[in-house]
């Protein structure tokens, strides 16, 4: 999670949200305890895993489509780091994506026919930002082969 590692040139999280963020994955009874590993600096690790409910819950949240533009930069991202580390296809995603986003674009294209001043700024820039994020996968659809091997690299 470290800022060069997989997960940190996506998302960066400060250390004391880490644990809060086990506490609340525990408390939801998503991850338990499953031994100790040796630290090199201070007491042992906890190595955590993934309960069956756990499972359960992130496959569900692997398949969802984003729901904002704005959380394709994260948690598209992130979802699609999971699928590729656990050679899973991604299509299903990126098809639920692509016809999510489509549909936002519709709708931000008829609004921003109506609307004018700052409010059709506004819905130009978060219907280009949609464009764009459509593009990017559809892009993806068309290598899912690709993208996965390079990751592995």
């Amino acid at each position: 999670m470290g800022p060069e590692g997989e997960v940190g040139r996506i998302w960066s999280v400060r250390r004391p949200l880490v644990y809060r963020a086990i506490d609340t994955l525990s408390a939801m009874g998503l991850v338990r305890p499953a031994g100790t590993v040796p630290s090199r600096s201070g007491p042992q690790r906890t190595v955590l895993e993934a309960t069956s409910e756990g499972k359960r819950a992130l496959t569900r949240w692997l398949r969802e489509p984003v729901a904002h533009v704005r959380d394709a930069r994260s948690l598209l991202m992130l979802k699609l780091l999971f699928l590729t580390r656990g050679g899973a296809d991604l299509e299903p995603l990126l098809t639920a994506q692509r016809m999510h986003f489509s549909q936002l674009a519709e709708r931000l294209t008829r609004a921003a026919e109506e609307a004018e001043g700052f409010d059709r700024a506004l819905l130009l820039w978060r219907l280009e930002s949609t464009t764009a994020a459509t593009r990017f996968v559809e892009t993806m659809l068309g290598e899912p082969a690709r993208a996965r091997r390079a990751s592995k690299r």
